[in-house]
């Protein structure tokens, strides 16, 4: 079952990955801890019909059933995340506890006790790995578009390179927007100063900007739509599209409805000035630390070994190699592992954000792990997998308009939007407000 849930992307395969998990720890509670905490009986197989019976009964203890729980718990954290499979999981969840008592290996009250845990194993899955918000973030800021039939008037950015290879952008967008001008990001080129260059030298004036591209695509192009004062039309083209899927554009047909009657709304941009360069927009996320050098590690291997694995094998090098940074934020000298800050307040405020309520709030989410503890990677570890981060001295979390980071040491390298950005000693995280006009369907908007 959690095969076909994740043969398609989505709330199928998260709902997969979280029945799997539930299943792992359903599974582990009922027969590691629970059966040798509490041994019965099973019931006498003389007491069950022949032909109910199983050829080779198991002599474990009877309490409580793992099979009930694990089917439970499946079942519990599937309809979680994809309540349209309950018709067929709920079911089928039912039919593995009843089989258990059919066949006469447990008791009653040992299926009924391992549903009880399973289901209670599927919902504490919430506590780690909080249930993804469906609804697109809120903004309260209304903004003026050109409504643009056919993408008249629209110059669209698309990056072949991003997302699943075996679909093309281009016909994608040539398909929604036949009228729009199409132009790839050039390797001999910096992508921001091309889009300069195209929007100077249009023969007809340029009214929007459109992009079908991943996070680091949609960052650049928003820098430029921002700049020129010009809405912003996002395909979700990349391979997690957090950008897009916040801002409510997850349904290509739903952007081209709102391109087509000019609805859109403006929300916050966030951007990071280092040592005096140019200002660097970012979307989603900035990160100081591990980071960067995992993403230079992924590029350098997936050539090789494809993009999930070399990020895994990047991960494990960067964790067993991580070095603590000593930084001064706002004035105050901390000793951290890493720096996270992202354009809003995410949620939860656990060291796991997975989305944003709204694009309004003219906040940066600061968070850093404090390396100038004693076990602080133990205790931050110990914390995270119960849960009680809020309370751990090792994890800060702080919402504030604009952050001042200073490195005392070394240089080192920024990532945003998961790309990796220049080194430096001296990082200005600033929000600005409404600074984005974005096409999306009115009903997105809240008051």
């Amino acid at each position: 079952m959690a095969a076909l849930l994740a043969s398609r992307k989505g709330r199928t395969r998260r709902a997969a990955f979280r029945g799997v998990v539930a299943i792992a720890g359903a599974s582990a509670t009922a027969n590691l801890i629970a059966k040798p905490l509490f041994p019965r009986r099973r019931p006498a197989a003389e007491l069950v019909p022949a032909h109910r019976r199983i050829p080779d009964p198991p002599t474990s203890s009877s309490f409580p059933s793992g099979h009930a729980a694990s089917a439970a718990a499946f079942a519990t954290a599937v309809v979680m995340e994809a309540p349209i499979a309950a018709a067929v999981v709920i079911p089928l969840a039912a039919t593995v506890a009843y089989s258990r008592v059919h066949t006469g290996v447990h008791w009653p009250s040992d299926v009924a006790a391992g549903a009880v845990l399973g289901a209670s194993i599927g919902l504490a899955t919430r506590h780690w790995w909080p249930l993804r918000r469906e609804a697109p973030a809120d903004t309260r800021h209304q903004r003026q578009a050109a409504a643009l039939p056919e993408g008249e008037g629209l110059l669209v950015v698309v990056n072949p390179h991003s997302g699943d290879d075996s679909f093309d952008q281009s016909e994608e967008v040539a398909r929604n927007w036949p009228k729009a001008a199409v132009i790839e990001p050039s390797k001999d080129q910096d992508l921001l100063e091309q889009l300069r260059t195209a929007l100077d030298t249009a023969e007809e004036p340029i009214r929007a900007l459109g992009v079908a591209g991943g996070d680091g695509t949609v960052a650049a192009v928003a820098s430029i739509a921002a700049e020129r004062r010009l809405p912003l039309a996002v395909l979700p083209a990349g391979t997690l599209n957090h950008f897009a899927r916040d801002v409510g554009a997850e349904e290509a047909d739903s952007v081209v409805r709102a391109v087509d009657n000019g609805a859109a709304v403006a929300v916050d941009l966030s951007s990071v000035l280092v040592d005096g360069l140019p200002r660097r927009w970012f979307v989603n996320t900035a990160s100081l630390g591990g980071y960067p050098d995992m993403v230079r590690l992924r590029e350098k291997w997936e050539g090789r070994w494809g993009k999930w694995p070399a990020a895994a094998a990047a991960l494990v090098r960067v964790l067993h190699a991580s070095r603590p940074l000593k930084v001064r934020i706002d004035g105050e000298t901390r000793q951290v592992w890493l720096l996270f800050v992202g354009n809003g307040s995410y949620e939860p405020k656990g060291f796991a954000p997975t989305s944003r309520p709204r694009l309004d709030d003219g906040l940066l989410d600061v968070r850093y792990v404090r390396a100038d503890m004693r076990w602080s990677r133990t205790r931050f570890v110990l914390a995270a997998l119960t849960g009680a981060l809020h309370r751990s001295r090792t994890y800060c979390q702080q919402d504030r308009p604009e952050v001042e980071v200073e490195v005392l040491g070394n240089k080192v390298a920024i990532a945003t939007d998961g790309e990796v950005g220049p080194d430096g000693r001296h990082f200005r995280f600033t929000s600005h407000v409404a600074a984005l006009g974005v096409y999306r369907e009115s009903e997105g908007v809240a008051p």
